[in-house]
């Protein structure tokens, strides 16, 4: 009896499937997928670079004893952004569950991976535990941090207030308490609006996903205190922006600094003055976003954080409140060196466009408190240009709040937020059409643009918006586009690194990120996605 499958053992034998040492360990970099894994019922694509002769492919299992599916690569494609020529194997119709290796003839093995129902989970779990890792004033215990165990760092118990923060009730060198929090992604300074989009992005994970978040553990102190691990995280952050506002006026200190950058050492060795630097209306409307957004989410834990929501709604008002009589005052560093001493060098992270940050403070009070005073301030801005989040763009977050509570706001804003999700609809769509001419099937990528400093950033924000699109809209295309995205992160890149410190098969060994360099431990903290590719390398890094 005629059996195919034999018939493609036998020549996978004579092409060297038996023997891998005939192929160079660089095939399991030539095949570019995701280092994780696919869902039964989601795309499979892996990417083939450097084999133009190969024109088939094969999936088998882990032990490499059975063919499950075997099918054709694609016509040679060009990279618009790199050298590579690649070839595309799509085997999305193989739904079993189980762990395998994709067989190129010629080139190789991919990286071991697998098919199944929560394939991203431990990825989650990691970059949820890397927020841990960043935490200041508390030293991580090795139970929670293994080899990664270090000290507290800096205790921000005596904090000055810097001369251009100084007020009649809080004079230049005031002495304050600003504990906690998480340093910066590769520094020991603390700052307000890189918090907001990242607190921001956090509460709405949970708030869109609360099932998953409630489940997903980290090892964190807190982890079992009936507070999901995510917004133990987020209260750590919380905990320190509330020290951040003034309570005589409700402004926001823009952060919590050193006058210059430490060096590459681990946090805690150096000892210099720390300071809470100027107010700004950027940074004070983020707060107050952020404390909208948690008050109503840690609404439902008041058995366990009494009074936390009621505080968090008190401190958003004041800072509104605030902005309001200082709508547009910027922090500019350099203006601000040229009349203060001591200057102060670390990430200045100013802005001068302020109706993003207005905004989403207003969309959060508005899904808050449901208050008209707030929705004058949406009508007004909401056809604002629409892009991707980022720190000194916050817009698109409010669209995603008010589209998120839709149902809990007033009848009469209906054409409204039928107007918002329109446009964040065909905002999503642009995304779509051009991932067929991509050389790698993602939505990452299509423009040059996407490569800034941070580009892994825009990758996952990317994701974010077709998810919302998928809320909108139930068309389950959008998922599938966003998962282009995470396999990106995960190793379908031209470069062909797991993005996610720690995790898959290559991942990287020297991010811009103090602790990891100045440790001594060849490892770099788990957990922490780095920032990918840009022409700029400021790093030096030679890809």
């Amino acid at each position: 009896m005629f059996c195919p499958n034999k018939l493609i053992i036998g020549l996978l034998f004579l092409t060297g499937w038996n023997n891998p040492t005939l192929y160079s360990q660089s095939a399991y970099t030539n095949i570019r997928l995701d280092q994780a894994g696919f869902y039964p019922n989601a795309p499979k694509i892996a990417v083939i670079v450097g084999s133009d002769s190969s024109k088939d492919f094969f999936i088998v299992s882990a032990e490499g004893k059975k063919v499950v599916f075997k099918s054709s690569l694609s016509k040679i494609r060009q990279s618009h952004n790199s050298p590579l020529m690649t070839k595309i194997a799509d085997f999305s119709s193989l739904q079993t569950k189980g762990d395998y290796l994709l067989f190129v003839p010629g080139l190789g093995y991919s990286y071991l991976f697998k098919i199944g129902s929560e394939v991203h989970r431990a990825v989650a779990s990691a970059a949820l535990k890397g927020f841990y890792y960043q935490r200041a004033s508390m030293p991580l215990e090795k139970k929670y941090s293994g080899k990664w165990e270090r000290g507290a760092g800096h205790p921000d118990t005596a904090v000055l207030i810097h001369a251009s923060a100084a007020s009649n009730a809080r004079p230049e060198g005031t002495i304050l308490a600003s504990p906690g929090g998480w340093y910066d992604a590769g520094d020991y300074n603390k700052y307000i609006v890189n918090s907001g989009i990242t607190m921001g992005t956090l509460l709405a994970a949970y708030e869109d996903f609360p099932i998953y978040f409630a489940e997903l553990k980290t090892n964190i102190p807190e982890t079992g205190d009936r507070v999901p691990d995510i917004l133990n995280e987020v209260l750590y952050n919380l905990r320190w922006m509330l020290t951040m506002q003034d309570p005589n006026d409700g402004g926001v200190y823009h952060k919590c600094t050193n006058a210059a950058f430490d060096g590459m050492v681990m946090p805690g060795i150096t000892t210099l003055p720390r300071y809470l630097v100027q107010k700004g209306t950027a940074a004070t409307l983020d707060f107050s976003a952020v404390m909208a957004q948690a008050s109503r989410v840690f609404d439902k834990f008041r058995i366990r954080l009494p009074g936390l929501s009621d505080s968090c709604l008190k401190a958003s008002v004041s800072a509104w409140q605030w902005a309001q009589k200082n709508p547009a005052l910027e922090y500019n560093q350099e203006a601000m060196n040229s009349q203060f001493k001591p200057k102060i060098t670390t990430g200045a992270y100013g802005d001068k466009n302020f109706a993003d940050e207005w905004f989403w403070a207003a969309a959060e009070l508005l899904a808050t408190t449901n208050s008209e005073l707030y929705f004058q301030i949406v009508r007004e801005r909401m056809n604002d240009a629409i892009s991707l989040p980022s720190w000194s763009n916050v817009f698109m977050l409010g669209n995603y709040t008010l589209v998120r509570f839709e149902k809990q706001l007033s009848p009469e804003h209906a054409k409204e937020i039928q107007l918002i999700k329109g446009r964040l609809l065909q905002f999503a769509d642009s995304y779509l059409k051009p991932v067929e001419d991509n050389a790698f099937q993602t939505v990452m990528g299509q423009s040059k643009k996407d490569f800034t400093w941070g580009s892994n950033s825009n990758a996952a924000n990317q994701g974010i918006v077709l998810i919302n699109a998928y809320f909108i809209s139930k068309n389950k295309k959008y998922v599938d586009y966003a998962l282009t995205n995470l396999d990106y992160l995960m190793g379908r890149n031209a470069t062909g690194y797991c993005f996610i410190t720690g995790m898959g098969s290559k991942s990287p060994q020297h991010p811009h990120h103090r602790p990891s360099i100045a440790d001594g431990i060849e490892d770099p903290v788990p957990g922490l996605m780095t920032g990918g590719p840009n022409p700029g390398r400021q790093d030096g890094c030679p890809y």
